[in-house]
Order: C-alpha cells, then sequence, then structure tokens
C-alpha cells in the first residue's frame, strides 16, 4: 500500500522503473526510492550479522585486518539480495 509520502502530486504513487538492459539495471538499483531501502537493509542486517558473528573477536582486541575486512564484507551480503530482489521484481520481461 502506498503512503501518502510516496505519492505524486496527482496523488498516484509513481511507478517503479523497469529494466531489461544492464544499463537500466544500474538505472533501477541506484533509484533514490531503491537505495534508502537497500541500504537500510544492509545496515540492519548486516549489524546483526557481525554482532553475531565477529563482535567478540573485535571487543576482545583479537581482531586483525581480516576480522575487520570481513565485518565490511558481510555488509555487502544484504546489500546484494536486497537489490537482487528489486531486480527480480523490476525486470521489464517484454510485452
Amino acid at each position: 500500500m502506498a503512503t501518502s509520502a510516496m505519492k505524486s502530486k496527482s496523488g498516484v504513487a509513481p511507478a517503479s522503473p523497469t529494466w531489461s538492459t544492464l544499463r537500466e539495471a544500474l538505472v533501477v538499483v541506484s533509484n533514490p526510492r531503491h537505495l534508502k531501502k537497500t541500504i537500510t537493509i544492509a545496515l540492519v542486517i548486516g549489524s546483526i550479522f557481525v554482532a553475531v558473528n565477529q563482535l567478540p573477536l573485535i571487543l576482545s582486541g583479537h581482531a586483525d585486518g581480516v576480522v575487520f575486512a570481513k565485518a565490511l564484507m558481510t555488509y555487502l551480503t544484504p546489500l546484494c539480495v536486497s537489490n537482487y530482489s528489486i531486480l527480480v521484481a523490476t525486470r521489464n520481461r517484454g510485452a
């Protein structure tokens, strides 16, 4: 259900962009509305994953560069998955 914040001046929610080429797919995932959602998902889920998997090591002071690299890469998983989901949902399969 569209909220009033998502509605255009005409009162209708704007259509999500669709894609059929790689260039168009990049436009879809860089759409500000989609970026806000995917980055929020990545930060929330990534933080939970880091807390579960890496936080004890970081807090104990035994973390090295590899641990911090793993922690950073942990945020990429939900970012990639949420972008993939948006691409699946917005793919233009033709008429």
